[in-house]
């Protein structure tokens, strides 16, 4: 069965040269086609009534050109109305029969002529094969087949276009410095207890959590400030003391369900440690991200080498945070190099791709 059908051009006795005026009218191949002569300096006129799909709305628009007729908007929407595809969308249309007219036109055509049968992202393959074989019976000179979705950009739905401005605007807020102002911290927040080890000594980071966000964070020796194994939850609180200056309080429900406060996170804690926990404090509270967050502290360059295994503690407990799927941006998998699959899945860096994995 042959599948094509063959063509033998026959050179036209009309030239086209950059002296002569051209008037391209059609679908979106005319428009296309039509831009490429106007960049080349042809003096064309392209699509001045919009893409049209098919020859009477094409004959109409000619015939009204010829007249010289002036459009009124009403006049308009009244033409849009004759239409008996009026409100309706490329899906609408009866694709067999869109193909068969075209095969009974082009042979009045004398340079080229093609269509773009669209069809909803269910189409089937049985479907897609019907199209294609009535184009070839119907002497078809070429036909293209666009599946709703199955590329990014053409013939956009109305959620897709959404999401495209959507995506644009995240954009122009990605380009755009301006000012946060942290959320003011409540008397008492709800804190989450993380156990690590800092060199030889065990650690333990204290974070105050507001909306299921890590608002700040505390750390200092387990031994220092002796919090029972079993704990895992608190409340941070916020107090002043008898010089009015601020002190934060934890506490913690026993397992009889009494509730003990221990005053004074920062009593024994180390200043140094305690001021690089306020500064990322700060940080969290303002709202950056916590995979910048992270890799921020990551990026610090630190003499002592116990306070760079304790920066590690800290990255480590801050990765709960990262909501599961969240992608990593301009970062390849070290095992196969996808440059897109590297996602985080309960704190660790997955590759969606080969499954590679690295938690801490």
């Amino acid at each position: 069965m042959e599948l094509r059908t063959i063509v033998n051009p026959e050179y036209s006795q009309y030239k086209i040269t950059h002296q002569t005026p051209v008037v391209f009218i059609g679908s979106c191949f005319a428009s296309e086609t039509g831009s490429k002569a106007v960049s080349g300096k042809i003096p064309a006129l392209v699509n001045p009534y919009g893409n049209l799909f098919n020859p009477v709305s094409i004959s109409a628009a000619l015939l009204r050109i010829a007249e010289g007729y002036v459009y009124s908007e009403e006049d308009l929407f009244q033409i849009i109305k004759q239409s008996p595809y009026y409100k309706a969308t490329s899906n609408d249309i009866d694709w067999l029969s869109k193909v068969k007219m075209q095969g009974a036109i082009q042979r009045w055509v004398d340079h080229s002529i093609s269509v773009t049968v669209n069809v909803p992202k269910e189409a089937t393959e049985d479907l897609v094969s019907k199209i294609y074989q009535t184009a070839w019976e119907s002497g078809c000179k070429g036909m293209t087949i666009y599946r709703d979705g199955s590329r990014s950009g053409v013939l956009i739905s109305n959620d897709d276009n959404k999401k495209e401005k959507e995506k644009e605007k995240e954009k122009e807020n990605e380009n755009e410095f301006k000012e946060t102002k942290a959320p003011t911290r409540p008397k008492i927040l709800e804190a989450e207890i993380v156990r690590f080890q800092n060199d030889y000594d065990k650690w333990i980071a204290v974070i105050g959590v507001l909306d299921q966000k890590p608002y700040e964070i505390f750390t200092g020796k387990a031994d220092g400030f002796f919090i029972p194994p079993f704990v895992t939850k608190g409340w941070v609180i916020k107090n002043k003391n008898e010089k009015q200056l601020t002190r934060y309080d934890f506490q913690f429900e026993d397992k009889d369900g009494y509730k003990i406060t221990i005053e004074g996170l920062s009593r024994s804690f180390d200043k140094e440690y305690w001021n690089y926990a306020k500064l990322i404090s700060g940080i969290l509270r303002h709202g950056m991200p916590i995979p910048f967050v992270t890799q921020l502290i990551n990026n610090l360059t630190l003499d002592d080498e116990s306070i760079n295994t304790w920066k590690n503690g800290v990255i480590r407990a801050l990765k709960k945070y990262i909501p599961d799927g969240t992608e990593v941006k301009k970062t390849s998998c070290p095992e196969c190099g996808d440059n897109e699959g590297l996602v985080y899945q309960d704190g660790c860096l997955t590759c969606t791709s080969c499954g590679y994995s690295k938690c801490g």
